[in-house]
């Protein structure tokens, strides 16, 4: 593999700016390895994976500190969360490298690692709310949702029973702390107390607009409720906050997008699927300044809907008002880091955040933290063909347009082409359809909910913390100069189900963005779909060569450890060579190099 990497770094292979492969972070393959082989816990520290593991904790805290001054909230041995950073980080300010040297924090960190503690109960595998980007002095934060009583009460034995012996984090009886324990034997307060405390963290981060990516109002299995929202919460505890309902399938769903061949085009999901009962729900406010019709939702493919929800996301963020995002699916650790990441990227894209990362370098810290560190489970999708890893890198190419771009002076939109790469640069030879046994988005995970309290009975302890927003959004100002009436949108009866197909491309709208239509803006060299493109040289926007640069960089990486690993012979003979000749198209091996 070492040959390899030093042959990527030296080759010259093509892109549309200089000619040669985008710049490559030295660790991205030894992180797409481990990422690869085992998901990330955090009470394992030791041996030659530790180590590893610590290279990149170390690395990312690194790229963090080039633009901001954080705090760290320690998570050693997965106190806090099993499946969340050791070293999780506190943005609070952007800043230069003379205001480090005299950074003081605004954070109580001993308070607010009590609050956590205190309000992890009430998220579905203790995923509790954690704030992951700083914009405009804004949190923006990912989380699971909200737990069901049965979780409270019994996370341990149904976790472990229902995701086929699986070592969660719950399945340990050590991580259940004696405080945890008095909290699940109280009386019927419980939902108060531990809502209460989510509640009182959203809070302190000034999170304001919750958006829900569940098909469902509360998740079902066998039969009964195994998670809750925000959304169908009885007592109303979250209705100070703007909670939109903006329904994403879950991973299962990227199998069929890996089964056409990585083709997200005319891909849509069916809606009429019994356990799909949450329908689109945005207040007014926020749909007027769009241009989308909201109503057709259940008709978009997958790369209109990402498209859409993303610009929901972003125009959210850039609103006037100090107000904080949180994002969350089921567990969150699928379809929650997906848009953590596209919000990442489309920000520094725009030069808004993590002003001084290349490349190379945002694409490593968005890979580790948003999808490794918060516990992806890559090997796991992998198995299954659930592919929504690969989607999220390979989807940029569909948000190079100007439309995406939240800088205050734009300029005209120019051309958009394809980012160098095709989606069938890279095969994966097809496993057996099966869901995932660990994800609560499939069928075969199960923990209990019973109906919270009555209303009225709503009351928590006060936890005295400054709210954490006001410092952080008067240093941004410093340096840079009751719930609203909704709009709902019930799910439609059409005459026939519009399932998707894996040897035909569905009916659907086009895109409303003016980057999904890339198959005219590149030529092939050959006619087989999986060939390497040749790109047109035409003037890129800024935004559209940064996010190229990122894919190209992803593309070639994963080629070179995940892509290239997984191959094996196939019936007609023909995948390994096609990923030798991707890998020769973008300059990982020379026209006769020995095996990786």
């Amino acid at each position: 593999m070492a040959g390899a990497r030093a042959a990527a770094a030296a080759s010259a292979g093509s892109t549309a700016s200089s000619g040669s492969p985008p710049p490559q972070e030295p660790g991205l393959w030894e992180l797409l390895e481990e990422f690869s082989r085992t998901q990330y816990r955090a009470k394992d520290s030791g041996g030659k994976s530790g180590s590893k593991v610590e290279r990149i904790e170390k690395r990312c805290l690194e790229l963090f500190g080039r633009d901001y001054c954080f705090s760290v909230i320690p998570n050693v041995n997965g106190d806090i969360c099993g499946h969340y950073p050791r070293h999780i980080v506190f943005l609070e300010y952007e800043s230069s490298e003379k205001e480090k040297d005299t950074f003081q924090s605004t954070v109580q960190v001993n308070k607010l690692q009590d609050l956590i503690h205190r309000s992890k109960m009430a998220r579905c595998r203790g995923r509790f709310v954690c704030p992951v980007i700083l914009f405009k002095g804004k949190h923006i934060c990912r989380s699971a949702t909200l737990a069901g009583w049965g979780e409270l009460y019994g996370r341990s034995g149904y976790n472990y029973l229902f995701s086929g012996g699986a070592d969660d984090t719950w399945a340990n009886t050590e991580d259940v702390t004696e405080e945890d324990f008095v909290l699940r034997s109280g009386d019927t307060h419980l939902f108060d107390k531990v809502r209460g405390y989510d509640i009182k963290l959203l809070q302190y981060l000034s999170v304001k607009y919750i958006c829900d990516l569940m098909v469902e109002n509360k998740k079902v299995k066998f039969g009964m409720n195994v998670t809750s929202s925000e959304k169908v919460d009885k007592a109303q505890r979250y209705a100070n906050f703007t909670l939109l309902s903006i329904p994403y399938p879950g991973c299962e769903f990227f199998k069929e997008y890996k089964d056409r061949d990585y083709m997200a085009e005319g891909l849509i999901f069916n809606w009429k699927q019994d356990y799909v009962d949450a329908p689109l729900n945005i207040p007014n406010f926020l749909t007027q300044s769009l241009n989308i019709d909201w109503s057709q939702y259940q008709s978009w493919d997958l790369v209109q809907q990402t498209q859409n929800y993303l610009k929901l996301l972003l125009f959210i963020m850039n609103r006037d008002d100090d107000s904080g995002l949180l994002v969350h699916c089921i567990s969150g650790w699928d379809r929650t880091p997906l848009f953590i990441s596209l919000l990442r990227l489309s920000l520094w894209a725009d030069g808004l955040i993590h002003t001084s990362l290349k490349p190379a370098e945002i694409l490593y810290l968005t890979v580790a933290y948003d999808w490794f560190l918060f516990g992806h489970m890559l090997v796991d999708r992998l198995s299954k063909g659930e592919e929504i890893f690969f989607f999220c890198f390979n989807f940029l190419k569909h948000i190079t347009s100007e439309e995406f771009c939240l800088k205050t002076q734009r300029r005209k939109s120019l051309p958009t082409r394809d980012a160098g790469f095709t989606v069938e640069d890279i095969c994966m030879l097809r496993h057996k359809d099966r869901g995932s046994t660990t994800s609560l988005g499939s069928d075969f995970s199960l923990v209990l909910e019973h109906s919270p309290g009555a209303v009225g009975s709503f009351s928590y302890e006060t936890v005295e913390l400054a709210p954490a927003g006001a410092p952080t959004q008067a240093a941004w100002r410093k340096s840079h100069s009751s719930s609203p009436q909704s709009m709902l949108w019930s799910r439609p009866q059409p005459s026939e189900e519009r399932l998707p197909s894996h040897h035909g491309l569905t009916e659907a709208k086009s895109s409303s963005s003016s980057s999904s239509n890339h198959s005219d803006n590149f030529f092939r060299m050959g006619s087989s779909p999986l060939e390497v493109p040749k790109p047109r040289l035409t003037a890129l926007s800024d935004r559209e060569t940064r996010l190229q640069e990122v894919r190209s960089a992803f593309l070639a990486a994963y080629s070179s450890t995940v892509g290239l690993r997984a191959a094996a012979p196939s019936p007609s003979g023909a995948i390994g060579g096609l990923l030798e000749q991707f890998a020769r198209g973008v300059g990982l091996r020379g026209t006769s190099t020995s095996a990786l």
